[in-house]
């Protein structure tokens, strides 16, 4: 058998230990504690993120939609002044093309005005009659 100065050492040993696994368990309990704690705050941190992450989309996607019909209305209204400088400039080529025909009817008036004074002085001479 085992001497009892050895028991009295072995079981002071094993207290020694059970009080050490003791201590670790209180501090592994504490710990998980805290780890609780902690996950339940990063859960909560997680789900406002993601309300954070909704509301910026639906927000951006409300904006896309506005500059959407903005740039819709913008092209519209350029249409409509492309039209618009469209149908000037065609007046503008006819009011040019009539005034370049007055132009040289005008022109072909000048000629023939010219050509009868150039007859006249051939043919009196260039004096005024009465003198």
């Amino acid at each position: 058998m085992t001497q009892p100065a050895d028991l009295e050492a072995r079981v002071a040993a094993l207290e020694e230990r059970v009080r050490e696994l003791d201590e670790r368990l209180r501090h592994a309990e504490q710990d998980a504690a805290a780890a609780r704690v902690l996950a339940g705050g990063a859960d909560r941190d997680v789900a406002e993120l993601r309300a954070e992450i909704r509301e910026f989309r639906e927000q951006n996607t409300r904006i896309l939609n506005a500059m959407r019909e903005d740039l819709a209305g913008l092209r519209r209204r350029f249409d409509a002044l492309e039209a618009r400088f469209g149908a000037i400039e065609a007046r503008v080529d006819n009011g040019f093309a009539e005034m370049r025909g007055k132009f040289d009817a005008t022109a072909a008036g000048l000629r023939q005005i010219t050509s009868l004074l150039s007859t006249l002085i051939a043919q009196g001479g260039g004096q005024p009659r009465g003198r």
